[in-house]
């Protein structure tokens, strides 16, 4: 049920993303008067297909669901000698250089302006964020040299405002690429005294991060992380934590002289001793209580870890993010910009080494994101939908023949010089595109293979 549950969800976003772009072409194309023969959702064989009397445009259902094409009445590809003069106005590459770049242009366009739209939904209905709160830093970090500490909010980062903690990894992220420190301003309770609440300043260092440190969680390999709950046990089970005599409601403060700071911690060092029994010290109802536990030792995945069959409370703390109408949709224009170059600078990066070309991903890990985002919920799985129109708009922008971005650069070149590109060199280009394309594609398949073998 999973897979099949995966390969729907994957299925629904890559169809609306596909017709959203060829919708693009088709409604451009239709206002420039250029006459539209086909519009597919799918490539390959045709397994559906209806034409609407009004403007003729057969409406396609193809066997492949991976793409889509918009076909229009082009002089290389048919015969314009029975049409009359009136329809050969329609055909496509007789309109004006400034049309047919209209037209291309127009697919990728439409899949920012569905990132715009669906980003302008998701902050007038709110986002449920984590607070970027932080937790403690280990002491031999990035983080804690910069002065991180716990329980600190951060309020900003190089003087932009943030509200959740996909804020603070998207500008960190940002700052990371170009190597440079990040200025990050937190708030934390006042010590000594209660109620009042002091604002610092911290210098971030990023220049340590390597190019392979870009690929998961960088966040962790600077000691930044999100604030846990105190480790205080929820439901006991059957099991080592009920025969030692552990509680609900128990604070655990320390484990083998070891402070326990939040229940992630708990958590960590339960894991890490499978079979090994430990001395746990807390508090229970306001008094304090020693007694030691015996993890039983589990397999997970080929290796033993700890568990006692407690659970213990680990989400961070959450807000809703939300803004009204227009803030919503100038935040959700920013964040599609940002994005999109976001995207342009990864690859020049990939381009000259200083980023990992692991980071290139396929349609096999683009469909698993799809299903874990639709389990999350819908608002999760919008998301991912917007940017992966972000990036199939940014993708098929790129100077490359076969692509929108190809054709546009022919495009410019017949602007600037007044005469269309050449057949031979179109063709040439169009070979050397296929390569190049190719190649990214099996980089692709490549990293999406071993992701799900390692």
């Amino acid at each position: 049920m999973t897979l099949i549950h995966t390969l729907l969800a994957f299925l629904v976003a890559l169809g609306v993303l596909v017709i959203f772009h060829e919708l693009g072409h088709f409604w451009v194309a239709r206002l420039c008067g250029v006459k539209v023969l086909r519009f597919s959702v799918g490539m390959g064989r045709v397994i559906y297909s209806h034409r609407f009397r009004k403007d003729g445009t057969e409406w396609v259902l193809s066997a492949l669901p991976l793409g889509g094409y918009v076909k229009m009445l082009d002089a290389r590809e048919q015969d314009l000698s029975t049409l009359s003069p009136e329809e050969r106005k329609q055909e496509f590459t007789g309109q004006p250089v400034w049309r047919r770049f209209a037209i291309v242009a127009a697919g990728p366009l439409a899949n920012f302006v569905l990132a715009i739209l669906l980003f302008t939904g998701l902050y007038q209905h709110g986002i449920p964020e984590p607070l970027p709160k932080l937790r403690a830093a280990p002491v031999e970090s990035v983080a804690y040299r910069a002065g991180i500490r716990d329980h600190q909010l951060i309020t900003a980062v190089d003087g932009q405002p943030v509200t959740g903690w996909s804020d603070v990894r998207w500008h960190l992220l940002q700052a990371a690429l170009e190597k440079k420190s990040a200025r990050i301003d937190v708030s934390f309770p006042a010590i000594g005294n209660p109620g009042t609440i002091d604002i610092d300043t911290v210098d971030l260092p990023l220049d340590s991060l390597k190019p392979e440190d870009l690929e998961g969680d960088f966040l962790d390999k600077l000691g930044i992380a999100l604030a846990r709950p105190p480790a205080v046990l929820g439901k006991i089970q059957p099991g080592p934590a009920m025969r030692a005599g552990l509680q609900s409601g128990d604070l655990i403060l320390r484990v083998d002289g070891k402070a326990v700071g939040d229940g992630l911690s708990l958590v960590q060092l339960v894991r890490a001793s499978p079979g090994r029994q430990l001395h746990v010290e807390g508090v229970r109802a306001g008094q304090a209580f020693a007694l030691d536990v015996v993890p039983d030792s589990v397999d997970d995945r080929g290796q033993a870890i700890g568990r006692i069959q407690v659970e213990v409370p680990m989400a961070p703390e959450m807000a809703i993010i939300g803004d009204d109408l227009p803030h919503a949709a100038a935040k959700a224009v920013r964040r599609t910009w940002e994005t999109s170059a976001m995207t342009v600078k990864m690859l020049g990066k990939m381009l000259i080494g200083q980023v990992s070309w692991k980071n290139i991903t396929g349609p096999i890990t683009i469909a698993d994101y799809a299903g874990q985002t639709a389990r999350l919920g819908l608002i999760s799985y919008l998301s991912f939908m917007a940017l992966i129109s972000i990036s199939l708009g940014v993708m098929n922008l790129l100077p490359i023949p076969v692509l929108d971005g190809g054709h546009l650069l022919y495009y410019s070149v017949e602007i600037l010089t007044g005469r269309p590109v050449s057949e031979r060199f179109s063709a040439i280009a169009q070979r050397a595109g296929l390569g190049i394309l190719a190649t990214l594609m099996l980089v692709a398949a490549f990293n999406d293979i071993v992701r799900l073998m390692f």
